[in-house]
């Protein structure tokens, strides 16, 4: 592991399996927890996250640049987010052939009609990047993709550095337990939905977390909802069927569920078609964007972040729309854009079909969906384009450059399984959190940092996917 962890260190058998059940306590007592279930007719039960035994290295310089481009992301997402012809303009196709897009876009066409009643603005985003190193040239960071919809594991990476803290310094390692950075993510989420509380203007009003009947990820939540009563804003958890059964909109457009007025909507639930499982949940989505009620995020901002606008954003000229007379803005973002190409209906289409046949491995399809694991490579990525080239279908989709990360080897430490030493990828995201009244921005921070790691034998797949583990960078 170059610029980390000795490879002495890493093959010392007796040592490591030690290591590992002192890293497990240390997650544990930190609270770096899941909630899962034995079994579909088992009681639920509570373990620690997955995590890798030691912090993986990452680049300063590189690390730094991801920080100090978030604020810029988050601008440029919420520039979109008002941008009703640019988003029409770019989805146009998209909504053509993919129903859930349409959907949403919809309720989004639906809001406008009816005027945008709440002038506050909350954003909570991460932008996920990896560490591209081509033959030819120097690593550089390379962007994923941004995630402004329920952007996970800010509470749970809040707990790692103490966790690999603790590991190195039991391992002898003091020179790199000293380069492990803070990190706490959930303390600047908090205070970005604290601040959207207060700008609302009733204490009486609660935070609402829109949330899954069964969520496995509830204690990431949990630091977030802690920092919140801390501040004595009262939070609840609902699901789009309470809403649904209990919400209601008052003559001023106030929604209260469960007779509680609700001052925030923090959506962790309602990014994937099987998320709505009937006409009442899109009719509860609708009634929330329409109320009063600050959204995290909105409908604008939730289609900003979709993989057709990433696209679009890299195309000449578009980021220049939203950053004017912001030259060196725009190459610093542009810079961490990987190639990405449409697959419109036309020859710049007809071009991506030919160039993502003719070599696959280059490249990866992706569909407007979010919650890991979607992502299609290699020979299913001919399956898939084959089937549809000559069709409007392949609208649903965007082409982009696969990214060629450099791999290191850790242990990854996850319930139920063998431990091992395995070659590792990881993927580096910033925490991105912003409050804007009128055109008054009031907040406007990068507040953390995620380093997700997977076994190199995945292609694709997060944490919640039971694919990634949780990580920290150690700088070098």
């Amino acid at each position: 592991m170059a610029q980390g962890i000795p490879s002495e260190l890493l093959m010392n058998t007796t040592l490591i399996n030690y290591l590992a059940e002192v890293a497990k306590d240390a997650a544990l007592l930190q609270g770096v927890l899941m909630r899962i279930k034995e079994s579909p007719n088992s009681s639920e039960v509570v373990t620690y996250a997955p995590f890798t035994l030691f912090p993986s290295p990452v680049p300063k310089p590189l690390f730094l640049q991801g920080m100090a481009l978030q604020t810029h992301y988050n601008t440029l997402v919420d520039k979109i987010s008002q941008d009703p012809d640019f988003l029409q303009e770019s989805l146009a196709s998209t909504i053509a052939v993919d129903d859930f897009t349409a959907r949403l876009f919809k309720i989004h066409q639906q809001v406008l009609k009816e005027g945008r009643l709440q002038s506050i603005v909350l954003g909570l985003n991460r932008s996920d990047y990896m560490l591209d190193q081509k033959e030819d040239g120097p690593m550089s960071l390379k962007q994923i993709e941004i995630n402004t919809f329920a952007a996970s594991f800010g509470g749970l990476s809040s707990r790692m550095p103490d966790v690999h803290r603790h590991t190195l310094q039991v391992a002898g390692k003091l020179e790199e337990n000293l380069r492990i950075i803070d990190n706490n993510p959930a303390v600047g989420l908090a205070k970005a939905v604290a601040k959207a509380w207060e700008l609302y203007g009733s204490k009486r009003a609660v935070v609402m977390f829109l949330v899954e009947e069964n969520q496995r990820n509830i204690l990431d939540q949990r630091f977030i909802e802690n920092e919140l009563w801390k501040r004595n804003i009262a939070t609840i958890r609902k699901r789009f069927e309470d809403v649904s059964e209990s919400g209601k909109l008052d003559q001023d457009k106030r929604l209260f569920v469960e007779c509680q007025e609700v001052a925030v909507v923090y959506f962790r639930n309602g990014y994937m078609p099987q998320n709505y499982k009937s006409e009442k949940s899109w009719e509860a989505r609708l009634m929330i964007e329409c109320s009063l009620a600050v959204k995290c995020p909105d409908i604008s901002t939730h289609l900003a972040g979709t993989k057709k606008v990433q696209q679009v954003l890299a195309k000449p000229g578009v980021l220049e729309k939203f950053f004017p007379d912001q030259l060196q803005v725009v190459e610093q973002v542009r810079a961490t854009f990987a190639g990405l190409y449409t697959l419109d209906m036309g020859a710049e289409g007809d071009k991506t079909v030919a160039m993502a046949l003719a070599t696959p491995d280059r490249f990866v399809l992706k569909p407007q969906r979010e919650g890991g694991g979607n992502n299609i490579y290699g020979q299913e990525l001919c399956e898939v384009l084959g089937k549809v080239k000559n069709s409007a279908e392949r609208m649903a989709f965007i082409l982009m450059d696969k990214i060629q990360p450099v791999s290191t080897q850790n242990y990854l430490l996850r319930r139920g399984t063998p431990l091992k030493i395995s070659n590792c990828l990881s993927e580096l995201g910033f925490f991105g959190a912003y409050v804007r009244q009128g055109e008054d921005m009031v907040m406007n921070d990068c507040v953390g940092h995620l380093l997700r790691t997977k076994s190199s034998e995945h292609l694709d797949g997060g944490v919640a996917a039971g694919v990634a583990v949780l990580d920290n960078p150690l700088l070098f």
